[in-house]
């Protein structure tokens, strides 16, 4: 009897509370993922700032969201403001580095960044600005080796704030062979080499669409997506299209769902084993005009297309 008097004590607690009021082991509204209590209800405030959509406004978002969450070997170079000390030094941002380190400046002086990292601090082009920053300084110290970021980096300029330009060049890999291109003892990281290669499955990004990658997982294969639309809008758009059954890429390819990562959707297709990356390029490059005409069609959805939207929605997954 004093159990149950207790929860129900607690459940008053827990439901009287002011309109509108966040309770604390409600979702924080800010999207981070946490509770209240542990977010923007914790005393002093949050301790890491979530950034919805960090990448925002940075050359090539969708590409970059994919080199940080779904591509295992990918560079792309970077081209620093003019206004910063350094500009003319070369800079590659990389999918990832060796011991997932945040940058690195090599021999030559060259900046490699790192996307995918082991920090979580909240916003990650704050992140790489902090490091970019830092692996500036010590290039131009004549320094070299591994730049770490052990700590949140407070207050300073994002990624966006030293960067320009409209488009990324990215580059898929192989493997990760490209970190040793320019050393001369390769034996002696070979064997490391080895490890990270075993574990990159191939990939290839589309060249008629934008952001679109196949990748060969060994007991499927998949077409992964990062779309810069809205999420209400795309999902209606691919509500229509599902409905139609107008989104099969390729015959027997099947829309499974989509990933949520840093503000963005990206749509994943199943694909049949032997497809390959080449024999989408077409179909992609029509889908994404019939995508277009979904995205711009305001009418209500039918009966038949909010089933389909609800069918999708469902089969999302957040990463970031």
């Amino acid at each position: 009897m004093a159990k149950k008097s207790r929860t129900k004590a607690r459940d008053q607690r827990t439901t009287t509370s002011t309109p509108g009021e966040v309770g604390p082991r409600q979702p924080c509204p800010c999207g981070s993922g946490r509770r209240y209590k542990a977010c923007h209800g914790a005393p002093g405030g949050p301790v890491d700032t979530y950034v919805r959509r960090p990448f925002e406004g940075l050359p090539s978002e969708c590409d970059l969201i994919a080199l940080r969450e779904l591509v295992p070997a990918g560079t792309a170079p970077l081209t620093l403001a003019d206004s910063l000390d350094g500009s003319e030094r070369s800079v590659v941002l990389c999918s990832l580095l060796p011991m997932a380190a945040p940058a690195m400046v090599r021999e030559s002086g060259e900046i490699w960044l790192g996307l995918q990292v082991q920090h979580q601090f909240g916003d990650p082009a704050r992140d790489l600005g902090a490091v970019l920053i830092k692996a500036l300084a010590a290039a131009e110290a004549g320094e070299s080796g591994v730049i770490g970021l052990t700590d949140a980096p407070g207050e300073g300029p994002r990624l966006q704030d030293l960067v320009t330009g409209d488009t990324l060049d990215v580059t898929v890999h192989d493997g990760f062979d490209y970190w040793i291109a320019d050393v001369e003892d390769k034996e002696s990281m070979a064997g490391a080499l080895d490890q990270a290669n075993e574990q990159a499955h191939p990939t290839a990004r589309l060249t008629r669409v934008e952001a679109a990658y196949w990748t060969d997982v060994g007991t499927k294969e998949h077409l992964r997506w990062v779309m810069p639309e809205p999420e209400d809008q795309l999902l209606d758009a691919l509500a229509r299209l599902h409905a139609a059954g107008k989104d099969v890429i390729v015959e027997g390819a099947r829309l499974v769902g989509m990933f949520r990562a840093h503000g963005l959707l990206a749509p994943v297709w199943d694909l049949p084993l032997g497809t390959g990356a080449e024999v989408l390029e077409g179909p992609a490059a029509t889908f994404a005009a019939a995508l277009a005409e979904a995205l711009a069609d305001e009418s209500p959805l039918s009966t038949e297309e909010r089933a389909a939207r609800s069918g999708l929605a469902n089969r999302q997954v957040t990463i970031r």
